[in-house]
């Protein structure tokens, strides 16, 4: 098992930890959030108004969305073989994507209202970020998927 050399195998090393960290957090978020364990002095401004719950409760299908084709590529690109690492690599880009999207969306709503919580600005300016240079890089050489550079 031989990591991708050089400047791209660092690039997707570091998008897959972020993915993974990312799609779980993710999930885990859903589902505190989902059976109401963030107590409202941790949650963002105004968290039981009606229509900022119904904004956050807008994200859920966008955030798993991009868990489930962000894990389901990263179990592919392991598995290695050819068939599956071509599989991997449209689902990551679709992840990366998706997960960028949420993090620009969050990042617009907040800049809109004049929020600027470092709580909530941080994670998401994270979410936007990160992906652009594994996208960038999967975009570039189309023919190494994401299984190329297995950690």
């Amino acid at each position: 098992m031989s990591d991708t050399p050089g400047a791209r195998g660092r690039v997707l090393r570091f998008t897959k930890a972020s993915m993974v960290a990312t799609d779980v957090g993710f999930l885990v978020y859903w589902a505190v959030t989902l059976l109401a364990l963030i107590p409202a002095e941790y949650a963002y401004k105004d968290y039981l108004n009606p229509v900022l719950s119904d904004w956050n409760y807008s994200f859920v299908l966008l955030d798993v969305l991009a868990s489930v084709t962000g894990l389901t590529a990263l179990r592919l690109g392991r598995c290695g073989s050819a068939g599956t690492a071509g599989q991997a690599q449209p689902l990551m880009l679709l992840s990366l994507a998706l997960t960028s999207t949420a993090g620009l969306q969050a990042v617009a709503f907040w800049a809109l209202r004049g929020d600027f919580s470092p709580a909530w600005w941080l994670p998401n300016l994270f979410l936007l970020l990160f992906p652009i240079p594994g996208i960038v890089t999967l975009v570039r050489a189309p023919g190494a998927g994401p299984s190329a550079g297995r950690s």
